[in-house]
């Protein structure tokens, strides 16, 4: 549904391009988790699909089309759920729904129906006429997603859409997101949660310094480097440890990634450690996980700057 292709911005003044040929596909029924450090990029590209910043270089075509055409076309085709709060706080849920869909050009019995079946789909009846400042936040973000949905967008670009939830919040976010992608919305996520992107992501995109570094499915990206053995003990160095793989050094609680050579075994490590004399605190083995994969990309976590 959207195809962008050698994207590249560089804001005035600036001396390096806050994206530098960014290329992504995102189909209809499927989600693609965005994710960058602060200053990777996001917000630039998030900018540029809700319309707010000028193209420079590359392309953006929806469904082959250019995206300003598209726009043009029919400007309610791509919604942005963004991460501050985009709605009223002066007034209620219901009237909140009501303006943004006059905005969007609904009238009446269309106009109405669209907000009763956001209001439904939010599950925001029993607020309607509540004060949307005086929201949770949970309910809060329920109202961003559901002002969001009011033109039913084929494109949906969510930025942080649980930033600052309680646990019960967050679930039924996701799982409303899900839905919507298995009704066929084509579904842009953005998140500092990395397990949210593992549970509802079909690819990912991984941007830092402006520029994609991994781009995929998310089941191939994960099992790309087989299992790896994750573990910690006093004494322990790469050393010890090489000759049974490849080292990554330590992450921030001192544990060691292992990548298996072939013929070597979780076992076989344990045991040349024993003999050694050091007493293993911590192991894991499997696969990757998508925060082990993206510091291993970035060489930081989510939330550092870049």
């Amino acid at each position: 549904m959207l195809r962008v292709e050698n994207l590249g911005h560089r804001y005035a003044g600036a001396t390096a391009d806050a994206l530098h040929d960014v290329s992504l596909d995102v189909e209809r029924g499927r989600v693609l988790g965005l994710l960058g450090p602060n200053g990777a990029g996001k917000t630039t590209l998030i900018s540029h699909l809700a319309g707010t910043l000028a193209l420079q270089r590359g392309r953006i075509l929806v469904d082959g089309e250019p995206l300003a055409h598209a726009r043009q076309r029919q400007p309610t085709q791509i919604a942005v759920a963004p991460q501050d709060y985009a709605f009223y706080g002066a007034l209620s849920v219901a009237e909140n729904l009501a303006c943004f869909a006059a905005a969007c050009r609904l009238d009446g019995a269309v106009r109405q129906a669209r907000i009763d079946a956001c209001i439904d789909f939010a599950q925001l009846a029993r607020c309607a006429a509540v004060r949307a400042d005086r929201l949770s936040g949970g309910l809060k973000r329920r109202l961003n997603l559901a002002i969001a949905l009011l033109a039913q967008p084929q494109l949906l670009v969510l930025d942080e859409p649980t930033a600052g939830v309680d646990p019960q919040s967050r679930a039924f976010i996701l799982e409303a997101i899900a839905r919507l992608a298995r009704a066929g919305a084509a579904v842009i996520y953005t998140s500092h949660y990395m397990e949210e992107i593992e549970a509802i992501a079909d690819r990912v995109l991984i941007l830092d310094q402006g520029r994609s570094i991994c781009e995929g499915p998310l089941p191939e990206l994960l099992a790309a480097e087989g299992n790896v053995l994750r573990l910690s003990a006093p004494g322990l160095d790469e050393t010890l440890l090489s000759r049974h793989g490849t080292v990554e050094p330590p992450d921030r609680a001192g544990a060691w990634t292992l990548h298996l050579a072939a013929g070597s075994t979780p076992a076989g490590v344990l045991s040349d450690l024993e003999v050694r004399g050091l007493c293993v605190a911590q192991i894991a083995y499997g696969r990757r996980d998508l925060e082990q994969l993206f510091m291993a990309l970035t060489h930081h976590s989510l939330r550092d700057g870049s």
